[in-house]
């Protein structure tokens, strides 16, 4: 007799185990007065509000995008100024007056760079022997350099060679092909990476 009065009280808390005996999960409950106008100006405003932080990420990109294209455009036009080259009379030595200013732009620059060196290489057209356009070619070298160094520059900045006729850069046995033949080239040969513009 026992054994049936125990018998319901072990079909419920088989029952009861076997539902789980863990009370269902709460519902959210509506809440009275919400406006769901109200809901989509806060989207909106989230969204606009990202909106404007990636434009004005934009406008800081562009921004230094253009910045860096002009310093490169500085440094180019440096650089342009620094190897332009100057030209010279049949048989003269003498800077002339119009290659005046191209020498002043150097100077200019190679005192906003004091660890800039430079060499100067003289050259001569075809006319003469060769040992006396080697020797008309140091001279005009040599000419750039003492303008260079009457502007305040160390004459140990700067180095001096002489190609002579060797290196034409205009093919041609015209007065043409002659004046361009007969120049000064210039080029950096220490601190010539990260040239600063003059002020």
């Amino acid at each position: 007799m026992r054994i049936r009065t125990y018998l319901p009280l072990v079909a419920a808390l088989a029952i009861a185990a076997a539902c789980g005996g863990s009370p269902d999960p709460e519902q959210p409950v509506p809440q009275a007065g919400v406006d769901s106008a109200a809901i989509r100006r806060a989207r909106q405003d989230s969204i606009d509000a990202e909106n404007r932080r990636r434009a004005e990420e934009d406008a800081r990109r562009a921004e230094a995008d253009r910045l860096a294209r002009e310093a490169a455009d500085r440094a180019a036009a440096v650089r342009n100024d620094l190897t332009a080259m100057i030209n010279f009379d049949y048989n003269e030595a003498n800077v002339r007056s119009e290659d005046q200013g191209n020498l002043d732009r150097k100077a200019a620059i190679m005192q906003a760079n004091p660890t800039l060196r430079i060499r100067i290489s003289g050259h001569a057209d075809e006319r003469g022997s060769d040992e006396y356009n080697l020797a008309l070619g140091n001279r005009r070298a040599a000419a750039a350099k003492r303008y260079l160094t009457n502007k305040g520059i160390d004459g140990a900045r700067i180095d001096v060679i002489s190609f002579g006729e060797e290196r034409p850069i205009a093919a041609g046995t015209d007065e043409g092909a002659y004046a361009q033949n007969r120049r000064d080239e210039f080029e950096a040969i220490a601190g010539g990476d990260n040239l600063v513009a003059p002020q």
